[in-house]
């Protein structure tokens, strides 16, 4: 299947690192115009030099940021056709027993992984519609499926919330020609996060993880960014409202 981008605008969030990284690239490989965001000034600055992609440093939980990264997208490329909402992950947190947890903690990893996906989707909503077509996609995780490896109770929560999310805006967006989906990765070993995760395990925990895979492999930041390139592609536009589990068959 050969999937052709060219003329199609993307915004991908999350991309100063990991899977959101390899989305950016899969997307510019296949022909977009990407234009990239992060919380993480200083690596997305350096991905974006090193690669030459236009860049806007946002936190995507802020309302009036997101859409004004929207509003400066389709006014410097004249439209937006694809989200890619990569941002999140456990901002640093690990798991702890559920009355260690604070308030803070526990919203603060729902701003990261659900309000800025929500507010993002509300603002390329307009310019969307008004073209009659979109792709949003919204990287989930197993965690929204199932309880967390990472023992994150506001984690798991989150990514939950996202799976809901991103049923509803499927529902609310078809009409008018937006298709909305979600990747939901199995273990990646793609960010320091993950890297701290899986040194955590253990030799012992580590081969029990790779054993309960299928395929007997840990993913890898080009697998997910592979999933997310069919759902924007126009091959795969009366797909919406799917959760597309990506974790060699651990699910």
């Amino acid at each position: 299947m050969h999937i052709d981008l060219t003329g199609r605008v993307a915004l991908v969030t999350g991309a100063a690192q990991g899977i959101g990284k390899a989305i950016a690239l899969a997307l510019r490989a296949s022909g977009a115009t990407v234009v990239v965001a992060d919380l993480d000034g200083d690596g997305l600055g350096s991905f974006a030099a090193a690669e030459g992609f236009a860049a806007r440093t946002i936190d995507v939980s802020d309302r009036a940021a997101a859409h004004m990264a929207v509003t400066d997208v389709v006014a410097a490329q004249g439209r937006i056709d694809i989200l890619v909402n990569a941002a999140g992950g456990v901002r640093g947190q690990v798991g702890r027993p559920i009355a260690a947890v604070s308030e803070d903690e526990w919203r603060v990893l729902f701003e990261a992984n659900v309000d800025g996906a929500f507010w993002l989707a509300q603002a390329v909503s307009g310019p969307m519609g008004k073209a009659g077509h979109g792709r949003i996609v919204n990287i989930a995780s197993g965690a929204g499926l199932r309880p967390s490896l990472t023992g994150i109770q506001a984690y798991t929560a989150a990514k939950h919330a996202l799976v809901g999310l991103t049923k509803q805006l499927s529902q609310d967006l078809g009409p008018s020609g937006i298709t909305c989906n979600a990747v939901a990765p199995g273990f990646v070993l793609s960010n320091p996060a993950t890297e701290r995760q899986w040194n955590a395990y253990g030799p012992d925990g580590q081969k029990r993880l790779v054993e309960s895979i299928h395929v007997r492999r840990l993913g890898t930041a080009a697998d997910i960014a592979h999933a997310v390139l069919f759902l924007v592609s126009d091959q795969a536009g009366w797909i919406s409202g799917q959760i597309l589990s990506v974790d060699g068959g651990r699910s």
